[in-house]
């Protein structure tokens, strides 16, 4: 696995709608939004922010774990509405000796049901598999989190099974956890599937 491809320069990537780069000072009102939504963290282990000023703490925590090498959090941007910030895209847990890392991502409550978070999955996906060479990614999700799962299976990841109250989660407590997975492999196949039957 290629931890330079991630973390010697903050990696900018672009699909037709959405540019993932760096969170900084500039996205703090978008960011703040984002965090203070109780709903948007209904099924994740973060807890809401409701002052702005520990939202804007964030950001430095952001480029703290990303100079550190443990974690790499994307802004998602819209490209059409002035490059807003409209949501979030992470890597960590980077395992290089299995070639693997785990996503998460979420978006802000405007944004949902547009396929945004599909997108921006499939941007990440492509450069950890191509330019960061992973051979293996994952995801957890709650049971509960449909919308999460269908983006997931969109993205030709597999419900590899549910861990049973194996899991502590700020704000969440004691949790079941299904695990999804992606393989080059699997993504090979797809590809190839999609080629031949012009998708």
């Amino acid at each position: 696995m290629d931890m330079n491809a991630v973390f010697a320069q903050f990696p900018r990537l672009e699909s037709d709608r959405l540019l993932l780069e760096r969170i900084d000072e500039r996205h703090l009102d978008d960011l703040y939004d984002i965090y203070s939504n109780d709903k948007v963290f209904a099924y994740c282990g973060i807890i809401p922010k409701h002052n702005k000023q520990t939202v804007k703490k964030m950001i430095g925590h952001f480029d703290r774990d990303y100079r550190k090498q443990s974690r790499i959090k994307w802004g998602i941007l819209l490209k059409q509405e002035r490059e807003k910030l409209v949501g979030i895209m992470e890597a960590f847990d980077f395992q290089p000796k299995v070639e693997m890392v785990t996503i998460g991502y979420f978006l802000a409550e405007a944004y949902w049901g547009r396929g945004i978070a599909r997108e921006a999955v499939q941007v990440a996906v492509d450069f950890l598999m191509k330019e960061a060479q992973a051979n293996r990614i994952q995801a957890e999700v709650m049971p509960a989190n449909e919308a999460s799962r269908k983006v997931l299976l969109a993205n030709g990841f597999r419900h590899e099974g549910t861990l049973r109250q194996a899991t502590f989660w700020t704000g969440q407590g004691i949790v079941d956890l299904q695990i999804y997975g992606l393989l080059k492999d699997d993504e090979a196949v797809a590809s190839k599937e999609n080629s031949l039957t012009g998708k």
